[in-house]
């Protein structure tokens, strides 16, 4: 358990990894690029998740990051289910969570890049 827990703790540390791992081994297995692409997207956001949450509560010094991505999610999902619902007449759950994640993995990696660019910047001129 031990060497799983680090191992996703790495992984989270610099989310592009797992992004090239998947990538790189669906491409050696001479999958179709774009599903590849796709694939490895769905993957790198479990990650993001995991990172944007942890940067957001250490640049603002508390434990809520994770329920304010997930609070993101969800309100996320019940807008977009509701528009699914108005244009086509009813919800597809597949589809649904498909649009959700993959618009996360989005929002994820602008919101990784900020935190990190800011917390750069905190650190640096911590150490001035």
């Amino acid at each position: 358990m031990g060497l799983l827990m680090n191992s996703v703790g790495t992984l989270s540390l610099i989310p592009i990894i797992p992004f090239l791992i998947v990538y790189f081994i669906g491409r050696g297995l001479k999958k179709d690029k774009k599903k590849t692409f796709m694939l490895a997207m769905d993957v790198t956001t479990f990650f993001l998740l995991l990172s944007v949450s942890a940067l957001f509560n250490n640049l603002f010094n508390n434990g809520f990051g994770f329920y304010l991505i997930l609070l993101i999610v969800l309100i996320s999902t019940g807008l977009i289910g509701g528009a699914q619902n108005r244009l086509k007449g009813k919800v597809d759950g597949k589809r649904l969570f498909r649009a959700v994640w993959r618009l996360s993995f989005f929002f994820m990696s602008v919101g990784y890049l900020l935190f990190m660019f800011v917390g750069l910047i905190k650190y640096i001129s911590q150490a001035m």
